[in-house]
């Protein structure tokens, strides 16, 4: 792991609707920022917030939301709206889920850092395309010490980086890891998203040197993963693709690893198989269904330790038996959108 030596960091206040950044010391021990692999000791940690204004209609998004089988009907009454002011009892539990998933990472010594909510301003920018910011997984990632800001497919998440900016000038600008965003896409027709590129963190999987990306057509894309392979491999790290049926978001939603050696994943969402260095690897297998509710999608604290939904009593089992200390949550709501755990957090620092 880099050594940070840096002091400067990023004031954000809020004038009359702007943003406005200045200076400030920071001290080093704040700063730190690298991840290892997806199952290194936890230490900094993003938690998503809760919010969702579903566009005017599904032509937005050019094919029907990728959200959990019993959501369709929920969801099919919150096109223009936000969702809780269409339910605003769920919305209650959903905000719930994640201070509670928070509360947990606190227990166990992990820094809990929030994604700020959007202003009125950007919900007022995002029109009738609508507007998401409820999975920090996906709009921005960390590889080793590079920090990378994504490119979402969907219209109405195209501006969830902007609730973490804030974090990331304020802790990667001072720290010692490098920071970089995808090209922006060109503008297209309504409901075609066009070339690209697009990069989603939910399909980066981070093993040591070697970084999995999967990509299924919905989200990150062939061009995609030609420019993480471009600019991550002169740094030495080995990119490699792994394909998904049409009708899978998220290489995350296929696959979850939980210490070395040890992986949880649903074969029918793997047309070509687990890649390669996974292979020798002991597999808990899932059913489409289970996949489908966000079974692989858990969360591990550390190589021993492992958050996922009280749903998949199975799987903890499965864990418990192999040694693994797990942790139920209940995460019915986060779980309608299509996202689980891993999908609701995003580390800055994961390192022995």
């Amino acid at each position: 792991m880099p050594d940070f030596n840096h002091s400067v960091s990023f004031v954000i206040d809020t004038v009359r609707g702007c943003r406005r950044i200045s200076l400030r010391s920071m001290t080093a021990e704040n700063s730190n920022v690298f991840v290892e692999s997806e199952f290194a000791p936890l230490r900094t940690m993003v938690v998503s917030r809760s919010e969702f204004r579903a566009p005017d209609s599904e032509a937005f998004l050019g094919h029907s939301m990728p959200v959990e089988k019993s959501a369709v009907e929920i969801l099919g009454a919150v096109w223009g709206r936000e969702f809780g002011e269409v339910y605003p009892d769920m919305q209650k539990a959903w905000e719930a889920e994640r201070d509670e998933l928070a509360a947990v990472l606190l227990r166990y010594g992990v820094q809990v850092l929030r994604p700020r909510v959007f202003t009125e301003v950007e919900k007022e920018s995002a029109g009738p395309g609508g507007y998401a910011n409820f999975f920090v997984r996906d709009p921005w990632f960390t590889v080793g010490e590079h920090v990378i800001e994504g490119v979402l497919q969907f219209p109405h998440r195209r501006m969830e980086v902007l609730a973490s900016r804030d974090l990331l000038l304020e802790r990667v600008m001072p720290s010692g890891a490098r920071y970089v965003s995808l090209p922006q896409p060109e503008k297209s027709p309504l409901g075609h998203p066009g070339a690209g590129p697009f990069l989603e963190g939910g399909d980066v999987l981070v093993l040591g040197r070697e970084v999995f990306v999967g990509h299924s057509g919905m989200a990150t894309n062939d061009l995609g993963v030609a420019w993480l392979s471009k600019y991550l491999e002169p740094f030495g790290y080995t990119v490699t693709p792994v394909a998904l049926p049409a009708h899978v978001l998220h290489l995350d939603c296929a696959i979850g690893l939980v210490r070395e050696g040890l992986l949880i994943a649903c074969p029918d969402r793997l047309p070509d198989g687990l890649p390669p260095t996974l292979r020798d690897w002991e597999q808990i297998d899932v059913t489409e269904d289970e996949a489908a509710a966000m079974a692989t999608n858990g969360l591990p604290i550390d190589s021993t330790t492992y958050i996922t939904d009280a749903e998949f009593t199975r799987v903890g089992a499965e864990l418990r038996a192999r040694g693994i200390t797990v942790e139920f949550l209940d995460f019915s709501v986060s779980r309608l959108f299509g996202g689980a755990f891993r999908c609701t957090t995003q580390p800055l620092l994961r390192a022995d």
